[in-house]
This record gives C-alpha cells, structure tokens and sequence, in this order.
C-alpha cells in the first residue's frame, strides 16, 4: 500500500451550495435568445463568405483563420445547447424549458447545417495539400485527422442536411419523449406501515436497503410502473432502432451497428471485439462473488433482488456536506491539484445535488468549453453510492479542466477514455476509505461495495452491448418488444448463471436505460474506462507519487490525440486480450480478499 498523505483539509460552508447557477451561461434565456441567434448567424456568413476562396492549395495562414472562426461559433453554441440541457435537466415537466430546448435544437441545427460545406471541402482535399496543412494545425490536427476518418461514411452536403434537420424532430424529439415520459414515472411503495409516493431516484435507493422484503418490493413496484409503459417506450426503441439502421448501415454503409461508435471513439472494432469477448470469459468471477456477498449478508437463496444488499456496516445516511468533505478529502490524498479544481466546480456553484419530482434521472457532468467550470448534475439522497457517484462526476469534470488549454475541438477526450479520470476518483476515494478503516467489518463492507460498483460498471454494461447486438439484429428482422424482452431475460440469466435466480419481471430493466434509447452501444465506454483504471490504479500503487504527474499528463492531453497515441505511452495496448484480462485479474484478487475476510 502506498503511503498517503494525511488529510488536513477542512470545507467551507459557501462550498456546499447544492443548486447550481447557469447564468454563467445565458444570464437572460427568454429574453436573449435571438441577441445570441443573431450573433452566432453573423460569425457564420463570415464563414459562408470564405467558401469561395477554399482551394486545396490555399494559404496555411488563410485555413487557420477560417478554423478560427468556427472554433467561435463552437463554443457559442456549446453554451446555448448545454443551458437548454442542463435547465431542462433542473424539470423535465418545465414547459418553458423544454420548448427553449426544442427551438436551440432546431436553430442550432440550422447553424451546423450552414457550416456542412467546410467538413465535406476538407474532407476532399488531397493528401498532399491535407499534410500541408495539418502541419500548421498545432492542437487542431487530431480534429482535422477526424474529420477526414468519416470520408467512406459521409454523403452528399444536401443529404447531410436533410438527415441533421430530420434529427431534430426524429431521434432527438424520441429522446425527448422517452425522457419526459420515464422521469415522470411516480411509484408507491410501503414503508414502515405508510404508503408513500416517490419519483424513480427515490425508489432506486430502496433496492440497497438492508429489509430484504423492501428491495423485493422496490424492484417489483419499479418493473410493475415500467411494465405499464412497455407499448409505448418499447415502440420508441424500435423507431430508434429502425434510425439508427437506416442512417448509419444503410445510407453510410457501416459494416455493424456497433461500428458507427467504434469509428466515433476511434477506438477499432478488434478491440472492442476483445473487450467484450474477455467481459463474457470472466462472468464467472462475479458468479463467486455474488455467491460470497450471499453468505456474508445471510441471503438464501441469493436472488437479483438482493445483488445490492447493502452490508450490516454499510447502512450509514450521509449528508450532502459530508459527502462533499470525503470526496474532496480523498481527492487531495492523491492530487491537492485535482482536488482545488473539484473545489472549484463546488465553490461557483455548478453543481446540482438534490433528487426533485420531475428531475432528469442519473447524473452526469457537462463540460462546455474549455475555461469554463464544467457543470455536475447529481440526484444527492443520502445512500453511500451517492458518494462514489459524486467522486465520479467531479472526476469528469476536473478532466475536462485539466485540458483546459485545448481547442473547444479537441478537450474533450473520446469516449473510452472520457471515464478515466471518473472512474479514477472513485478508486481514489475507495481506497482511502478503506486504508483508513481498522474495523475487520467495515473493510469487509468496503471491499463489497467497490465490487458491487465493478460489477455494475464492467460486466453489466458489456452485457447491455450483448444485449444492443441482439435487439438491433431483431428488429431488423421485425421483432417485437415482448421478444426483446425475452432476450434482455436470456442475456441476464447468462450473466449471473447459477449464482443468481432472476426473476421474470427483470425481462422489463432494459426499459429504464437511457443509454440505450439515446446513445447505441455508449455502454462499452464504462467496461473499457474501468478495466482501463484497474491498470492505471495498479501501476500508481506500484510506482507511488512518481504515477501521478504521468496521469496528470494523460488528462491534460484531452481529445488532442488518438487513444492509440495516449495509451501507447502506458504501454497498454487496448486490442489485446491479455490487457482487458489483467482488469478482471485485479477484481479477482479483490474477490478473493473478500473471502479471506471470511476465515
């Protein structure tokens, strides 16, 4: 264990605000909107008025002003999409919010569509002429290198067009719907004699309470409401199914579904292919594990129910200022760097905590532009994981501040890697927890709850990839949602084996993931992101203080180079097996840590 550095410091009141503040975005929505509309259509005639001087011959000199000016309009845009997210994000039921939402969208899209010319130029240009001008692009290259990737993919400027205006009132309007439709959800359950009404968030924390019967009972009331809906958002996922098939095999003639994400997160399809392969090999391990938390917190037999059981020392309440003061406090053992910067997000109050009716579900960090506090919503109730969850997201968001000093182009790292640093932070604050713990009891409950974190963000999310395989697959061939259903129950029976009886009524969990519906085959990020950290944290407690600079380095770099490049100098190579399964090795030694606890 390498040596920490002893905690000392203390958090101020004035940064525990739990409501954050958007007016470091728009100050006036209503009434600014068009000022900012008007402002962002002037940059881009500026940009029309170039085009007809664009020549693969062209100045270096010329290119780069040009480059200037949609880096520009990119981050006023950015900042018009993330307040209409973010303040929608605040009540999914605001009226106000959703149509200010809808018509950011929409003009936003007009704004894209009118810059479509310059990426299919670009994309055109010679190899020659290309190299000639990539030479000047400094911290542009990597996203000049991006935009000439998608060339096989990419259709005519009035095709284009069409597809980005279809989106508006197709994908994104779906989404829209699926959102206001699933946090709008109430559900009722018993508790202590009195029948209470709740949104999802504050059901969801039921499943980790120590009853066994309320965890049953919170399960079967969270699939009985979803149950209810299955017409409606399984219809829904098959429209956006049918989309996603029609743009991007059909009309761009990538060779899978899963490709298209592939090509996004430059990440190639044998090493996702490697992954999830060594995901599927290495189920069996949770399958002891589950076996081991049964005994330890007398389940039998263990069920997926109680897969969340908390442990007998893990049942604490937290408050939302004593989550802040953990989170930064492990964060300063590791970085004092790391942890002003989390600070920072805390301070100027560009965090959202509390769980509220009508708030979007989850949580989730939004880095803008760079310069600016990124913004960190949260749904704050109490329970421990709300505390990992809150390591996590402020993980995303000093990432995005370290690379601070990219383009508004390349700071923002490609998917895979965008959940290092989060993930990082709760392996941060996991280990400080329980370096500083001497209860035989606690450890024992801390060792469960960081595998319990592994498991639902390794294998589950790699079996939601096995699971989008399928379902894609189906639909293509016409299948309903009671069959996607029966194959969601197929795949998580698979998962958990003999360890875990499944009850039928998780056929319907596939319904409550968001990812799914929004963002195909995203899921693999969280399995890549972790088993990637289960390397990192190794080399760090093996190289100690002399790791650190080289992983501030890694997130100071951002999205300016390929994830090939930035993992090349860690010596990992993501298309080898032998890589993904030095992750699950660690959980494996930790598996069995546990189960000498037991003797």
């Amino acid at each position: 264990m390498i040596a920490r550095r002893p905690v000392r410091h203390k958090t101020s009141s004035s940064v525990v605000s739990d409501r954050w503040d958007l007016t470091h975005l728009v100050k006036n929505p209503l009434n600014d909107l068009e000022r900012h509309l008007k402002a962002l259509d002037a940059q881009v005639a500026q940009v029309e008025s170039a085009r007809p001087r664009l020549q693969a011959t062209m100045a270096s000199s010329d290119f780069q002003s040009i480059l200037k000016s949609t880096e520009s309009i990119a981050e006023g845009s950015a900042r018009l999409g993330a307040f209409a997210y973010l303040w929608f994000s605040e009540n999914t039921k605001n009226t106000k919010a959703r149509a200010f939402k809808s018509q950011v969208e929409e003009r936003l899209t007009a704004v894209h569509n009118r810059l479509l010319f310059l990426d299919l130029w670009w994309q055109g240009v010679d190899h020659q002429n290309a190299a000639r001008l990539m030479a000047d692009a400094g911290d542009l290259r990597y996203y000049l290198e991006t935009i000439r990737r998608y060339t096989p993919h990419t259709l005519s400027e009035s095709e284009e067009k069409i597809i980005n205006v279809k989106n508006v009132t197709g994908r994104s309007a779906v989404n829209t719907l699926y959102d206001v439709v699933t946090n709008g959800l109430t559900f009722t359950m018993k508790i202590g004699g009195m029948t209470r009404t709740m949104n999802r968030e504050e059901l969801m924390s039921h499943v980790r309470n120590p009853k066994a019967s309320i965890r049953q009972a919170a399960y079967r009331e969270l699939y009985r409401v979803f149950s209810t809906q299955r017409d409606l958002l399984g219809e829904m996922y098959r429209t956006l199914v049918n989309d996603w098939k029609a743009e991007n095999v059909e009309l761009r003639r990538f060779a899978s579904p899963i490709a298209t994400r592939n090509l996004g997160n430059d990440v190639p399809d044998q090493a996702v292919n490697a992954l999830l392969a060594t995901c599927a090999k290495n189920a069996e391990i949770f399958q002891t594990y589950f076996k081991l938390k049964a005994k330890i917190c007398k389940i039998s037999p263990m069920n997926r129910y109680h897969i969340y059981a908390p442990h007998r020392a893990d049942t604490k309440k937290y408050t939302y200022v004593n989550a802040v003061n953990m989170v930064l406090g492990a964060y300063r053992g590791f970085s004092p760097q790391l942890a002003d910067l989390a600070e920072q997000v805390l301070r100027e109050r560009h965090v959202d905590g509390p769980t509220r009716p009508g708030k979007l579900g989850g949580a989730y960090c939004y880095s803008v532009v760079p310069g600016l506090t990124p913004y960190v919503m949260l749904n704050f109730t109490g329970e421990a994981r709300d505390i990992a969850t809150m390591a996590h997201e402020l993980g995303h968001a000093v990432h995005g501040m370290m690379a601070k000093d990219h383009s508004i182009f390349t700071f923002h790292s490609t998917l895979p890697l965008a959940e290092t640093a989060s993930v990082f932070g709760e392996r941060i604050l996991s280990d400080t927890l329980i370096s500083n713990e001497r209860s035989k009891a606690v450890r024992q409950g801390l060792l469960l709850s960081q595998l319990d974190d592994m498991y639902a963000t390794v294998l589950r999310q790699a079996y939601f990839i096995r699971f989008e395989q399928a379902a894609h697959r189906m639909v293509a061939e016409g299948a309903t949602g009671d069959q996607l259903a029966r194959a969601y129950l197929s795949e998580l029976r698979q998962q958990f084996g003999k360890a875990v009886r499944v009850p039928d009524e998780f056929q319907w969990e596939w319904l409550m993931i968001p990812h799914l519906f929004a963002s195909p085959f995203y899921c693999y990020a969280y399995s890549f992101g972790n088993l990637l950290v289960l390397a990192l944290y190794r080399m760090y407690r093996e190289q100690g203080e002399s790791f650190v600079p080289k992983y501030l380095d890694l997130l100071a770099t951002g999205g300016s180079q390929s994830p090939h490049d930035i993992l090349s100098t860690l010596g990992v190579d993501m298309v080898s097996a032998a890589f993904w399964q030095s992750g699950f090795d660690t959980i494996k030694d930790m598996v069995e840590q546990l189960e000498e606890t037991l003797s």
